[in-house]
């Protein structure tokens, strides 16, 4: 069974930020490099990031909880009950779940296509949170 935390606004508000921060920083890295293969996995990692805060927030807003436990996919199996898209907010969340262990913990750097992918999950897990 996951666990989970229950939300107040101030955990909520903060959360949101912080999904607005990480994925803003993760675009100002890439305007700032002449190279953006250099900058991937930091790139991916901050997108990461990104998603794993703004499910928070579509969990707090959806059901009251968020996930607070030790294994990531509590929380995609938690907001694959957001209605009513968790189901797909849960693969953009899947999707970045699994790039980032490449991205942060892998010797080989993600492609351009994980690049890609890992922002466009982002934008659409933070677009979510703050509708």
């Amino acid at each position: 069974m996951a666990r989970t935390r229950p939300c107040n606004s101030a955990l909520t508000a903060g959360r949101l930020r912080k999904a607005q921060q990480f994925l803003d920083q993760a675009e100002a890295i890439l305007d700032l490099t002449d190279d953006e293969a250099e900058v991937a996995d930091a790139y991916v990692t901050l997108c990461a990031h990104a998603g794993i805060a703004a499910a928070d927030v579509i969990c707090c807003r959806g059901l009251g909880v968020h996930s607070q436990g030790d294994s990531h996919n509590e929380a995609i199996q938690l907001l694959r009950t957001v209605r009513p898209n968790g189901h797909k907010l849960a693969q953009a969340l899947n999707s970045l779940l699994t790039v980032k262990t490449r991205a942060g913990y892998s010797s080989e750097p993600v492609t351009a296509d994980q690049r890609r992918r890992a922002g466009r999950a982002a934008r659409q897990l933070v677009d979510a949170a703050r509708s």
